[in-house]
């Protein structure tokens, strides 16, 4: 595993009023006795010490905390007192700033005259807080995340009294299991205990462990996550639930959104970031269940190069390498490639596919306030289109769980790539603007015999002649700025920002010719391709126009504010073609308004209780109709959560939510003609979400999160009223808890060991046949040992028959037996 973990140095606390002149025992300013950094520094020592990368200093009440970015864990300061300041050594540490040699930042508040931050000779990093009527007496306030120095009004000690200041050092530099930042709730490095929503980041750590090497893998562990099957066939891609709703969009890339109908790797992840409930202020239209989003590696300043290499017990393999490191000699250029190839097979009889993936990013400094990232993703897949088994009028019918019931030749297959880039510029430490871009493109084919109608007695399973290919594009592009003020004492951190977004799509389908049947009972597979034939095009153009804006406020240091607003238009217009007919086209207009309100408030230091309205959008397919010819009214979600985050240790933190969320305007069958739909349905989700995460002792640590979920359609022509929401589990339970031995001859020495259940659930919306409960465990032995490390992982433990998902109609994918892997890398 690679360094890339995060130190955190915090200064926060009450300060008194101090004048601006600031003296070291030089009689010189404090700025001028420290050198420079990168004067005489060894490059070889350099690239051994910890990079500090980023320096922020950031309101905190009526004072404030200094945020020191880096790519490892930072060492044990030294500390003195130099005539009014404060200052703190760092150790085996070198500055790498993309706005200078130094950082320095005066009067940031009332009572601070000077915040710098400077590099010395031999690796070292110097930090000065600076006060008038003595330097400012600290204490230890230690968090997961690295150094936390508390600080308290200048109580004129005089120089070398060291006893009012104590350090301490704690974690290995990084999160680990329990991140305590985000940047996915408000498009701003917010604190996850600042957040009036429930959000999981599921961190690499975690990802890495459990060798997931896709998205869905990963999700395994995020609270009210639940699988919804279309693999390859859906035209939203992967399927997943969030709170008993589909996600439709709901995925993205490093806040952009990102269409694929293939899985999704995790091999070019930092991390995922789950937000639950309603999130078209930011992210626009979309369901109420929430969103995925995905962070991307980002280039690091000094060397890295990672290679891994990894079996399955069914006889998978791949590869891959993770390259990054500076282009120039002073970093301002740097870059990062993640190479990947995987060729999986299954436990499913002729099941198997590919995957590659090559995505690279370049970062350069262009300025000391102004970066730009440039990047780009390009993918490959090709796997076996599988239906799963079948289901029958008493359930699903009892088969071998390898049986395949498609074509070998049948396949889904996609390129696709991403080109884009991200600038940042800061006006000053109170303004930064951002613009970002990118433009997709991909090209889908699904071609296979899909299930349709099944003869129980005869065991005979009809079957579609079934193909859909074209192209899609799809073109975003915004433009933000985030401002900081004060009206009288109350600080404000403000996001205003515009978003277009252009999608083309020109798919074509064919449906309606049949494909010999084959017998469930006793498959025989003809093996014979099918010619296609296309007889049904679409043509669309859908644009989007989005304004938002997000205030968050500090009414007083333990009570915070978000409120947000957003502003949508979008246009359709599309064109339908059957075969030999005329085109038919269709166009509509959407608007709407999605407000979003949230309080949280800190009775204690470790807890804080919030309380969140939020709301979502999501227009009517254009070529839909009412009776009369008019357009249907989008789609409203709203939710009410109210909830606890809280640290119980330094290093263990707990979130807990009750959310009720409900889906308006659904579209359901008309009573009068049922030709045709009224708006008139309703679905609701409420329920209880409790996560756990964190290390318990030094070298265990565990994620877990317990949901409790009751979703159901609450209104309806045809449903019944009650009926559960399909796929969607009452009760559901993750756990990853892994433990690396510290010390000793067997030091890096490690075990994991992960429990999952998940409860009955609806097949279909009709609730006419159940997937029942399950219960799995895995498990994991690993060895760290320099630059080398190995892991072997065993999936289903006990070999539990399980099934994932339902598609609703006919199939049903059964989960996979005992599966163990294997994976070595090594880090040079």
């Amino acid at each position: 595993m690679g360094v890339r973990s995060r130190g955190l140095l915090w200064f926060a606390g009450w300060l008194a009023l101090m004048p601006m002149a600031v003296q070291a025992e030089t009689g010189l300013p404090l700025a001028e006795a420290v050198p420079p950094s990168g004067q005489a520094v060894d490059l070889e020592m350099a690239q051994a010490a910890t990079q500090i990368t980023g320096v922020r200093v950031e309101p905190d009440g009526q004072g404030i905390r200094l945020v020191l970015d880096a790519d490892g864990a930072l060492g044990e300061p030294t500390t003195s007192v130099v005539g009014s300041a404060l200052v703190a050594e760092i150790p085996n540490a070198v500055l790498v700033l993309p706005e200078g040699e130094s950082f320095e930042q005066f009067g940031p508040v009332e009572g601070i005259a000077l915040v710098s931050v400077t590099g010395l000779e031999g690796n070292r990093v110097r930090v000065s807080i600076t006060g008038s009527d003595g330097p400012p007496a600290v204490n230890v306030n230690a968090g997961a995340a690295g150094l936390v120095l508390g600080i308290v009004p200048g109580l004129g000690l005089a120089a070398g009294d060291d006893e009012a200041i104590r350090i301490g050092v704690t974690g290995a530099g990084d999160d680990g299991f329990a991140p305590r930042d985000s940047s996915t709730a408000t498009r701003t490095d917010t604190p996850l205990r600042d957040i009036p929503q429930s959000i999981q980041v599921i961190p690499q750590v975690v990802i890495e462990s459990r060798d997931a090497r896709e998205l869905g893998n990963a999700l395994e562990n995020a609270a009210s996550v639940a699988s919804n099957g279309g693999r390859g066939l859906s035209v939203f891609g992967p399927g997943f639930l969030i709170r008993g709703f589909e996600t439709r969009g709901g995925i993205f890339r490093d806040g952009v959104q990102a269409f694929s109908l293939g899985a999704l790797s995790t091999n070019d992840i930092e991390r995922v970031e789950v937000l639950r409930g309603p999130a078209s202020v930011l992210f626009g239209q979309g369901e109420p269940g929430g969103i995925i989003n995905l962070v991307t590696k980002r280039p690091l300043s000094e060397p890295f190069y990672d290679v891994s290499a990894g079996v399955d017990s069914f006889g998978s393999y791949d590869g891959g390498v993770d390259l990054s490191g500076p282009i120039t000699a002073d970093s301002t250029l740097r870059y990062r490639l993640n190479l990947s190839y995987e060729n999986f097979n299954s436990f499913r009889n002729l099941v198997d596919g590919n995957r590659l993936l090559i995505s690279p990013i370049i970062t350069w400094d262009i300025g000391p306030s102004t970066s730009l990232d440039v990047y780009g993703q390009y993918t490959s897949d090709r796997e076996t289109i599988d239906e799963g088994l079948v289901v029958g009028a008493n359930g699903i019918i009892d088969l071998p769980r390898d049986r395949f019931l498609g074509e070998d030749f049948g396949e889904f297959s996609q390129d696709q790539f991403n080109l884009g880039y991200r600038l940042n510029h800061e006006i000053d430490e109170n303004l930064t603007l951002r613009h970002a871009l990118q433009y997709q493109q991909y090209s889908p084919r699904r071609y296979a015999p899909l299930f349709d109608s099944l003869d129980e007695t005869t065991g005979e399973l009809g079957r579609l002649a079934y193909f859909a290919g074209g192209t899609y594009q799809r073109f975003f592009t915004n433009a933000e700025a985030v401002g900081r003020f004060n009206t009288g004492s109350i600080p404000h951190q403000v996001l205003f920002g515009v978003e277009y977004r252009n999608t083309l799509e020109q798919p074509e389908f064919q449906f309606s010719n049949l494909y010999d049947p084959i017998n469930i009972f006793n498959p025989v597979y003809t093996g014979i391709p099918y010619a296609i034939e296309p007889e049904f095009f679409r043509d669309d153009t859908i644009r989007t126009l989005g304004i938002y804006l997000q205030d968050q406020i500090d009414i007083l240091p333990n009570l915070k504010l978000l409120a947000g607003v957003r502003y949508d238009t979008t246009d359709q217009f599309r064109t339908t073609q059957d075969i030999g007919q005329s085109r038919a086209e269709f166009s509509q207009t959407d608007s709407a308004f999605s407000p979003r309100f949230g309080i949280v408030y800190e009775p204690i230091e470790p807890l804080s209780l919030y309380a969140s309205y939020t709301t979502s959008f999501q227009p009517a397919f254009g070529a839909s109709r009412n009776a009369d010819d008019s357009n249907f009214d989008p789609e409203r979600g709203r939710q009410f959560e109210i909830g606890a985050k809280g640290d119980i240790t330094e290093n263990l933190s707990f979130t807990l939510a009750l959310f009720d969320i409900r889906r308006q305007n659904v579209q359901t069958p008309d009573p009068n003609d049922p030709l045709f739909t009224v708006q008139t349905g309703e679905v609701a989700s409420r329920g209880f979400e409790l996560g756990l995460g964190g290390e318990i002792l030094p070298g265990w640590n565990l994620t877990a999160n317990y949901t409790a979920l009751d979703a159901f359609v609450s209104q309806d022509n045809t449903i019944p009223v009650g009926n559960r929401l399909a796929n969607v589990p009452d009760n559901q339970f993750s756990l990853w808890s892994t433990y690396e031995l510290q010390e000793g001859s067997l030091e890096g020495l490690g075990f994991g060991l992960g429990l999952y259940y998940v409860s009955q659930r609806a097949g279909n919306s009709d609730n006419s046949f159940t997937l029942p409960s399950y219960f799995r465990t895995d498990a994991s032995l690993f060895y760290r040992r320099n630059n080398w490390r190995a892991q072997l992982n065993v999936e289903n433990l006990f070999n539990t028959q399980y099934f994932t998902s339902s598609d609703q109609f006919l199939g049903v994918t059964p989960g996979a037996p005992l599966t163990v892997s294997a994976r070595v890398g090594v880090e040079f």
